[in-house]
């Protein structure tokens, strides 16, 4: 059960028998990639202790302020979870958030009228094309690509490896949101390797919590088409996939990384044959 940070601080001293459990920067580096976090997160509501103090999976409730002045308890879990698909700054408060949506007043039927509940079903979208499983095709569904640094990782991959260039999606087992098709930010058909630029975006939002949960998700319904994936992580999230390259920034330097890790699935002499 979540304990108040002032006793849960008491029983880690108590238990190290050191006054400072945890020495502030200790953790500075997993909470680097929650930058609305560190803004909400104040020392001196939370006993003078630091956020860098407090381990992200710790059971302790700490207060936050979000940016409308809202002052709310939560664990470190709860909120690195709390984001889910929404972009606003305020997503990372509950009161915010629930202004944002009341509730809404439902009325309920006379016992004449009372009808049962159906579940919804899920209406899986027609566009996608009957085409084999692991299938790469050009998607009208497909999202057009938001990220000038993914544009140029693109460039950079067809200028180094002479793939077939276009493909948007592949043709999945199992439905991924309401598709049977997932669109990776790039694919190497030949080598039946996805490629993902994944960042935690101006808000620090993007790849994280709830959202890195469904790129799990998504890379998992990739290999189940038979292709695998390589994602390049960057703005210090950590790797999520056994072949992830984690740096700072696309760089001119970068290609050449992404190369080695397409040899370490498919193997050198099949990847150099389609070096340029």
């Amino acid at each position: 059960m979540p304990e108040r940070v002032e006793l849960w601080w008491a029983r880690r001293q108590f238990s190290k028998g050191v006054d400072v459990p945890y020495p502030v920067g200790t953790y500075r580096e997993q909470w680097a990639a929650y930058p609305a976090l560190i803004r909400q997160y104040h020392p001196d509501r939370n006993a003078g202790i630091t956020l860098t103090q407090v381990p992200p999976a710790a059971d302790v409730l700490l207060l936050w302020q979000c940016e409308a002045g809202h002052t709310f308890a939560a664990t470190p879990s709860e909120q690195r979870e709390r984001p889910g698909g929404k972009r606003r700054r305020s997503a990372w408060c509950p009161e915010c958030a629930a202004l944002a949506n009341p509730p809404r007043i439902a009325t309920r039927p006379s016992g004449a009228e009372r009808m049962p509940r159906r579940k919804p079903t899920r209406t899986l979208c027609a566009k996608t094309p009957e085409l084999p499983v692991g299938e790469p095709f050009v998607s009208v569904c497909a999202p057009k690509p938001a990220s000038a640094v993914e544009a140029r990782m693109r460039a950079d991959v067809f200028a180094t490896l002479a793939v077939t260039p276009g493909f948007t999606a592949i043709r999945t087992s199992r439905p991924f949101f309401d598709h049977l098709e997932v669109w990776p930010d790039i694919l190497l058909p030949e080598l039946r390797i996805a490629l993902e630029y994944d960042t935690v975006g101006k808000h620090g939002l993007e790849h994280v919590g709830k959202r890195e949960e469904a790129d799990r998700r998504k890379d998992r319904v990739i290999r189940a088409a038979g292709w695998e994936v390589v994602r390049v992580r960057t703005g210090r999230l950590e790797p999520i996939g056994p072949h992830d390259i984690v740096m700072s920034s696309w760089t001119t330097r970068s290609s050449g990384l992404v190369v080695e890790a397409l040899r370490g699935i498919r193997g050198a002499l099949f990847v150099d044959a389609y070096l340029r």
